[in-house]
């Protein structure tokens, strides 16, 4: 808007009246993005216990699927590899290693090898070891400590597994006599000729005349689809040699019960106690280690481990079986 005012001489003068200034606009305030929802699912009540169930119902079926599976098939695998260190071993002594005492007796380390037991008519070879403990017979045929050796003279007693760890006397009932049993020990080698097969009950074999040599195979048996691992009954084999070895004197006249026909190795209980507190160890640890880590790299690293376990948790409870299941 312009308006005239006269100045101080009379004339007049345009002054422009100032304008308000124009609105400044207001400032955009930036927007915040609004944060994606999360994928990843909030801990819920009751998750930990669900990961100990799982982790410990997993290792159970695990520990549970492997000795099965050992008792009635992979024992045969390790008995074979205790054959092979037995046989090598036996050889040496045989040959007259002057670092290895040779086997024969009247005493010999339980455990050690002491003969090898060869049954043509059934295709078994065995390494027969000092001891009849159901420890002493996972790795084979083992030796009653108190009977003379096989191939000496005298009357000797051989206890073998019937169902597991190899089985080498499953068959020993189906020879008949006059089958032959070849034993090779360190003073030489001796051929049986089977003479009867017999059960708990039947009558006894006849005395023993002077000089010869008596091997009796003991295991067990039973009937019905479990036989073999439910035995009833005990199987013998005797077999006669016309002559054995001079046996040394000493023998013993005694050996502790574990070692009888048809027993088990009560002593094994703080060992036992030890296997199963450490397969509790590893449980715990897969428990922990499942709230940090996916469970699948947790099984990776862990099942070798358990399995381990498993397999020597496995020979501590076979024997606590008895000693020729």
């Amino acid at each position: 808007m312009t308006a005239t005012i006269p100045d101080r001489e009379g004339t007049e003068a345009s002054v422009t009246a100032p304008q308000a200034p124009a609105p400044t606009p207001a400032r955009r305030r930036r927007a915040t993005p609004t944060p994606a929802p999360s994928l990843a699912r909030p801990p819920r009540p009751g998750d930990d216990l669900w990961t100990v169930v799982s982790a410990g119902g997993a290792m159970v079926a695990l520990v549970c699927l492997w000795v099965l599976a050992q008792v009635l098939f992979l024992s045969g695998l390790s008995q074979a590899r205790s054959q092979d260190l037995l046989y090598s071993e036996l050889r040496t002594s045989i040959a007259g290693d002057p670092n290895i005492v040779a086997p024969v007796g009247p005493t010999v380390p339980v455990g050690d090898p002491v003969a090898l037991l060869s049954i043509p008519r059934l295709g078994v070879s065995q390494v027969v070891v000092e001891g009849t403990s159901s420890a002493d017979t996972l790795a084979g045929p083992g030796h009653l400590r108190r009977t003379v050796l096989p191939g000496q003279t005298g009357t000797s007693v051989v206890m073998g597994r019937a169902a597991t760890y190899g089985a080498p006397f499953a068959e020993i009932g189906e020879l008949r006599p006059g089958d032959t049993i070849d034993v090779t020990m360190a003073q030489g080698s001796v051929t049986y000729e089977v003479v009867d097969v017999r059960r708990a009950g039947d009558p006894l074999p006849q005395p023993l005349p002077a000089g010869q040599s008596r091997l009796v195979l003991a295991t067990a048996t039973g009937s019905g689809p479990l036989a073999a691992l439910t035995p009833g009954d005990v199987l013998y084999v005797d077999a006669d040699a016309p002559k054995g070895f001079n046996p040394p004197s000493g023998l013993p006249t005694a050996v502790p019960e574990s070692e009888q026909l048809m027993q088990n190795d009560p002593g094994v209980y703080p060992l036992l106690a030890l296997h199963l507190a450490l397969l509790l160890a590893v449980t715990l640890g897969i428990v922990a280690a499942r709230q940090r880590w996916s469970a699948p790299l947790v099984w990776i690293v862990a099942t070798p481990v358990a399995l381990a376990l498993a397999w020597s948790t496995t020979d501590v409870v076979m024997r606590l079986l008895p000693n020729v299941v």
